[in-house]
C-alpha cells in the first residue's frame, strides 16, 4: 500500500490545486454529506481548480454510513460519466471519508481519491491510514477495504465549524494515541484546556497524533500486528456505539471510544498491571469531559455478543489490545466472557 501524502495546510487553495495537478483526471467529483455541504463547502467551491467539479451529497450521520448511501454514490458517479481516470474529493468527517474512500476504491475497480477532513475525528483518525468502509447489519465498519487516499489535506480552520461534542469526539482518538505512545503526549492531552481552547496549540497536538498513527500504519499497513494498537478502546467502544444505535440513543463515535478506553484501561490494569494513578487520571478526564453512559447488567449479554463480531477475533476467541504502561502495547490478548463482564462492572461502578 502506497504511503499517503499528508499536508497540514496554511493555504488550502494552493495545496489542493497542487494535489490535483499531481494526479491528472478526466472528471472531478466532491462528496459531502448534508451538514458538510452547508457548513464547509462554501470555503472551497469557488476555487478555480474546482470549477468543473460535480458535487455528490449523502445524508448526514453515522446511521447513513450504509449500503444505501454507498449505492447512491456509485449511482451518481456512473450517471455523471465517471471513469477509471476520475478523481473523488471526500470533504467531510469520518463518515464521509470512510464511505467515500470505499466508494472510490470499488467504483470501476478503483479511482483516485483525496480526503479533506473537516472534523477533528477525521483529521486524526478516519481520513488517515487507509481504512475505508461502511457499517453493515448493525456492526461498525463491517465491510470495507484498505486503500490510501492520494493526499490528505488537513486544515484546522474547519474545526471552528464544530460544536464542542464533535471536537471532543475527535479528541478521544487523540487520547488513545497518547496512551499507546508516550507519557509526554498523554500528559499534554490531559492538560489541554477545553474551557478556553487554543486552536494553534491544538493543531500541534493534532500533528503529533497523526505522526503517531502514520508511524504505526507504515510499519503494519494491513493490521497483521502492531497496527492493532490503534484499536485500543475500540473493541468495547464499538460495542457501546452499536448498542447505543440499537437503543435509539446514538453515541458519537469518539464518546463511545472514550468509554471504551476506560474499560480497556481497567482490563489492562487487571491483566498487565497498568499503573493505577494513570488509570484514575484518565478516568477523571473522561468523566469530566464526556459525561456518563449508563449500561444495565441486563445489557451485558448483548454487549458481549456485539464484541464477538470484532474483526480482531479468531476462531471464536475474543482478543484485545492492552497496555502494561503508557506506550507498552500487548496485542492479541484473549478474554473470557467472565472477564469482560467484570470490566463492565467496573465501568458501572465508576459512575459511567
Amino acid at each position: 500500500m502506497q504511503k499517503q501524502k499528508i499536508i497540514f495546510t496554511q493555504d488550502i487553495e494552493n495545496d489542493l490545486t497542487n494535489a490535483l495537478h499531481r494526479r491528472p483526471y478526466d472528471k472531478l467529483f466532491i462528496l459531502t454529506d448534508e451538514s458538510t455541504l452547508k457548513a464547509c463547502a462554501s470555503r472551497i467551491k469557488d476555487f478555480p481548480c474546482l470549477q468543473e467539479a460535480n458535487f455528490i451529497t449523502i445524508p448526514s450521520g453515522d446511521l447513513n454510513k450504509n449500503i444505501t448511501s454507498l449505492q447512491s454514490v456509485w449511482n451518481a458517479l456512473g450517471e455523471l460519466m465517471g471513469t477509471r481516470k476520475s478523481l473523488l474529493i471526500n470533504l467531510g468527517g469520518g463518515m464521509v471519508t470512510d464511505l467515500g474512500g470505499f466508494a472510490a476504491s470499488t467504483f470501476k475497480r478503483g479511482i483516485t481519491f483525496i480526503n479533506i477532513p473537516t472534523t477533528l475525528l477525521a483529521m486524526v483518525d478516519a481520513s488517515v491510514g487507509g481504512k475505508t468502509g461502511i457499517n453493515f447489519n448493525g456492526l461498525k465498519n463491517e465491510i470495507g477495504v484498505f486503500n490510501m487516499a492520494e493526499s490528505v489535506i488537513v486544515d484546522a480552520d474547519f474545526l471552528q465549524t464544530l460544536d464542542m461534542p464533535n471536537l471532543l469526539s475527535g479528541y478521544a482518538e487523540m487520547l488513545k494515541h497518547g496512551l499507546i505512545s508516550n507519557t509526554k503526549h498523554w500528559a499534554a492531552l490531559l492538560n489541554f484546556d477545553w474551557h478556553e481552547p487554543d486552536f494553534r496549540k491544538l493543531q500541534h497536538l493534532i500533528a503529533e497524533s497523526v505522526r503517531i498513527k502514520e508511524a504505526i500504519v507504515e510499519e503494519d499497513p494491513y493490521e497483521y500486528g502492531i497496527r492493532k494498537a490503534l484499536n485500543f478502546g475500540h473493541t468495547i467502544g464499538h460495542a457501546f456505539e452499536s448498542l447505543s444505535m440499537e437503543t435509539h440513543h446514538p453515541l458519537l463515535h469518539g464518546y463511545a471510544v472514550a468509554f471504551g478506553l476506560i474499560c480497556e484501561l481497567y482490563f489492562s490494569f487487571l491483566k498487565w498491571g497498568f499503573p493505577k494513578d494513570k488509570l484514575v487520571q484518565t478516568v477523571q478526564f473522561i468523566k469530566e469531559h464526556y459525561g456518563i453512559y449508563n449500561i444495565d447488567c441486563k445489557q451485558y449479554d448483548r454487549l458481549y455478543e456485539l464484541i464477538t463480531h470484532d474483526k480482531k477475533n479468531t476462531d471464536g476467541i475474543i482478543y484485545f489490545t492492552l497496555l502494561g504502561e503508557i506506550g507498552e502495547i500487548h496485542i492479541n490478548q484473549p478474554a473470557t466472557q467472565e472477564e469482560i463482564c467484570s470490566v463492565f462492572d467496573f465501568f458501572r461502578d465508576a459512575g459511567f
